[in-house]
């Protein structure tokens, strides 16, 4: 599994949003210099994130983009979806059947259900993440995955 250029940062791209401390928020322009990325690949982005319902823009010359709803608010799953999609759903076999019309595996599948028990678990985690959690310092972080871990000990 690989983390794609544009689920990393549009995550980025929303911390960094998050952490502005400007009512107009940031303009492409200066997202693009604080992040390293063209103006276009911003815009392509602030435009999905947008359309996903977790930025608003604001009018005006000193406009720019702003964060929907609070951090809290905002889940990363969600977020993650909106970038790129799920891992696996329902349409992945459809669009895997090789050569054929139907996949020859589509009665008894034991790979498909290695893919339903990743993307559940990969769920259970995202679920409980927000962006509030992503603003802190690393270490804030480091705590969220500690006390996910417990709570999966806990679960077994």
């Amino acid at each position: 599994m690989k983390i794609t250029a544009q689920e990393e940062y549009g995550i980025r791209i929303l911390i960094r949003i998050a952490r502005c401390g400007d009512e107009n928020g940031l303009s492409i322009p200066q997202i693009s210099e604080a992040e390293g990325l063209t103006p276009h690949y911003v815009a392509k982005l602030t435009r999905q994130l947008r359309l996903g319902g977790f930025l608003k823009s604001t009018p005006g010359q000193k406009g720019g983009y702003v964060l929907s709803r609070p951090t809290p608010e905002i889940n990363i799953n969600e977020v993650l979806k909106t970038l790129g999609g799920a891992l696996f759903d329902d349409k992945f076999c459809a669009t895997h059947i090789g050569a054929l019309n139907l996949c020859t595996n589509s009665v008894d599948c034991s790979a498909r259900s290695l893919w339903k028990i990743i993307q559940f678990t990969v769920d259970q985690v995202l679920n409980k993440m927000t962006l509030a959690d992503l603003c802190g310092k690393e270490e804030s972080v480091i705590k969220l995955q500690a006390l996910l871990e417990a709570e999966l000990m806990l679960q077994q």
